[in-house]
């Protein structure tokens, strides 16, 4: 039998696919739990990036977001008319307007949360050995904010609310 010799870097990188690989065959589950709140994925990825308690200019969304100010707009417009977000002044640039989730937005967003938090059947089927093996290999990485928490801000960014 021979022995494959792979580099750390391609052992990684096996890893990181497999890992990705999952993640992507889960995409139904992450689907139907946005459509069932009648959210677009873009909807999704907006409401993780706001909060309730702290608001986000609209440029700073859109940068986060990875789309244009109109795109963000069209998203933000979208979740107004829901009872989801609120537009407010910025408290420095009148020309400026921030988002921040209301109380449905916040409700909301948990519940996303919720349902996206539900693991994969075939994950919950490994054994109890396996699955701490497999959570103790992922707390080898450095820590970082759970997947619905909004992206750092800097705050002397000139977008940041």
């Amino acid at each position: 039998m021979a022995v494959t010799r792979v580099t750390k870097t391609e052992l990684a990188q096996d890893v990181w696919q497999t890992m990705l690989g999952y993640f992507l065959t889960q995409r139904a589950h992450q689907m139907h739990a946005s459509q069932e709140l009648g959210l677009t994925p873009g909807h999704v990825k907006a409401l993780y990036e706001l909060d309730a308690d702290e608001s986000v200019s609209m440029g700073e969304l859109a940068a986060v977001l990875g789309c244009d100010a109109s795109s963000a707009t069209w998203l933000v417009d979208r979740l107004e008319e829901r009872g989801l977000v609120e537009r407010r002044p910025h408290p420095h640039d009148r020309r400026v307007k921030t988002v921040v989730l209301t109380p449905d937005g916040a409700k909301t967003k948990a519940r996303l949360v919720e349902l996206l938090s539900v693991p994969p059947d075939d994950l919950v089927a490994l054994d109890r050995g396996a699955l701490d093996r497999l959570r103790e290999a992922l707390r080898l990485l450095p820590p970082h904010p759970p997947f619905w928490a909004p992206a750092p801000r800097t705050p002397n960014s000139p977008t940041a609310a």
